[in-house]
């Protein structure tokens, strides 16, 4: 739907200026009319020539966008209201498209999830769901505010490890650039030096100068290599689940990162399907939607089998201990919660328990990390350093 700019006066003669999507301008005339401003000028708003599709939409404004509408609907603001000052209070160009898309279906007579479903990679088939569920039992204020903070939580658990694995990584390959400068531009300058004076030179240095030689003379193919490498291992995450499950499976069995993301996986898994049953939403129906929210294809593949045992018949913490990849207590805590009729609340101690191991496993793994990364700092750069300066005594004696 286009977006129109509009300029007008109200009563008082004050100018006013602002944005309203519509079909035609036409209607936007008719609207402001009936607010009681007279139009004076109406045109679909221009695109720039720079940034005009806007950023894209992050997880962490659909999570601040539920929190909003939840606590204005709380507060008695109508729901196409609240969209409304939601949408026009937004900076992002494509979220207040979004905003706007889905306030002009429900004006048009739709149900929030189905106009949430015209963007199914914005809102999520769990999103939907959850909404779904809090329309049918007239408790959707109390679900969207239940949905702010699961995504909250899921994004301060994905940043924790996403900074986790960052920081090593960007260290490593800072240290892999300085490395290559150093073989390509300054192991060169010295090779000329050693030549000239015409001494022997170490096996170490040989070494590095055979290594800076290769690295010149096939340093595009080295790349090219690395860029070929890195679009095959993309492209294969994403098309084979084989090789998906197969990666995921490996990296679940790292020392302290396999165990951080073990951690991830259950709490998603408990907080996602707490969620899910604390709206209402069928039990098998809910584990059907968490599967694809544990973020591993191994947990993804157990939570599967759960849901079929669940579907037959099993409790489901009989079904957790079948797949033999949860922890005793969150089979127990989850028999425990079945048993008293509380299975949500449970879940949600699991939830928090298991987020709490995550921060404190990454912050461990930060200070490990620390000194490891300054020993393969020394190994890269160090080696390369004294390998240039041993011929130094050498050349000494034939001075």
């Amino acid at each position: 739907m286009p977006v129109f700019v509009w300029e007008g006066t109200d009563k008082r003669g004050t100018v006013m200026k602002g944005e309203q999507p519509a079909k035609n301008a036409n209607l936007v005339r008719a609207e402001l009319r009936r607010q009681g401003i007279t139009p004076k000028v109406v045109k679909i708003k221009p695109k720039p020539l720079f940034g005009g599709a806007g950023k894209r939409i992050t997880p962490l404004e659909i999570a601040v966008f539920s929190r909003q509408l939840a606590t204005m609907m709380k507060s008695g603001v109508p729901i196409v209201g609240s969209l409304e000052i939601i949408g026009s209070g937004h900076k992002n160009a494509k979220f207040k498209e979004l905003v706007n898309s889905v306030r002009s279906d429900l004006e048009g007579g739709s149900s929030l999830y189905e106009a949430m479903s015209k963007h199914p990679v914005q809102f999520d088939e769990l999103y939907r769901n959850l909404v779904r569920a809090g329309e049918s039992a007239g408790v959707l204020e109390t679900v969207l505010d239940t949905v702010a903070t699961y995504k909250e939580n899921l994004e301060a658990l994905k940043g924790k490890i996403k900074k986790a694995m960052f920081y090593p990584i960007a260290v490593l390959a800072v240290a892999l650039i300085v490395s290559a400068i150093l073989l390509i531009f300054v192991v060169p300058q010295f090779k000329s030096v050693f030549t000239g004076f015409g001494a022997d030179l170490p096996a170490f240095t040989l070494m590095i100068i055979a290594l800076s030689e290769f690295m010149i003379s096939w340093w595009f193919v080295m790349l090219l290599g690395l860029f070929g490498a890195g679009v095959a291992f993309v492209m294969a995450k994403k098309r084979s689940l084989a090789f998906s499950h197969f990666l995921d499976r490996t990296v679940l069995k790292v020392p302290v990162i396999g165990q951080i993301l073990h951690n991830s996986a259950i709490a998603r898994f408990a907080r996602t399907l707490g969620v899910t049953f604390k709206a209402g939403v069928p039990l098998v129906e809910a584990l059907d939607t968490v599967a694809g929210a544990t973020g591993s294809t191994v947990y993804e593949k157990a939570v599967n089998r759960i849901r079929d045992d669940v579907a037959v018949g099993y409790q489901v913490n009989m079904a957790m201990k079948q797949v033999n990849l949860f922890p005793h207590m969150v089979v127990q805590m989850t028999a425990i919660g079945e048993e008293a009729g509380a299975l949500d609340t449970m879940l949600f101690k699991v939830a928090e328990f298991y987020e709490q191991e995550v921060n404190n496993a990454v912050d461990a793994l930060s200070s490990l990390l620390e000194p490891m990364i300054m020993v393969v700092l020394g190994v890269l750069i160090g080696g390369l350093v004294i390998g240039m300066y041993l011929p130094i005594f050498k050349l000494g004696a034939v001075v």
